[in-house]
C-alpha cells in the first residue's frame, strides 16, 4: 500500500475554490462567510467593490443566485495565492438570468491552518 502524498498549497487552494463554488451555486451563505475573511470584497465586473456581507445579504435576498460555473488555475506564493479562472457562469443577477463570461481573480491568505479569500474581482472575456 501507498502513501498518500500530503496535500500540496496548491491542491489546498483549489480545494477552497472548489468549496466556495459549491455555496454559491447551493446559495449557502453562511458556509461562504466562513470561506470568505471579514474584510474580503468582491468587485463586480461593473466596477463595484462590494462589501462581504453586502453581497451576501444580497444573495440571501435572491438577487444573485448561482446556477453552474466552472472552474481553473491557481499559483501559490508562500501563504499568499492567486486563483484565476474564465468561467461561463449561469446565474440570475437582479432578476435577470444569463451565462456571463467572466474572468475572476480571487487572491487567498493561509490564515489558521486554511485559505481564505480575502478579495476576488470579477470582469468580462
Amino acid at each position: 500500500m501507498t502513501p498518500e502524498a500530503a496535500p500540496t498549497p496548491r491542491d489546498e487552494v483549489l480545494d477552497a475554490f472548489r468549496a466556495q463554488l459549491r455555496a454559491m451555486t447551493d446559495g449557502d451563505t453562511d458556509a461562504l462567510d466562513d470561506l470568505l475573511a471579514d474584510g474580503s470584497t468582491l468587485t463586480h465586473m461593473t466596477g463595484y467593490v462590494q462589501p462581504k456581507q453586502e453581497w451576501l445579504a444580497q444573495m440571501r435576498e435572491g438577487r444573485f443566485d448561482y446556477h453552474s460555473i466552472v472552474d481553473l488555475d491557481v499559483e501559490v506564493d508562500g501563504d499568499t495565492a492567486r486563483l484565476v479562472v474564465r468561467t461561463v457562469t449561469d446565474a440570475t443577477v437582479y432578476g435577470t438570468r444569463a451565462d456571463w463570461r467572466l474572468q475572476l481573480t480571487v487572491d487567498y491568505a493561509y490564515e489558521n491552518d486554511a485559505w481564505i479569500v480575502v478579495g476576488s474581482a470579477a470582469s468580462t472575456w
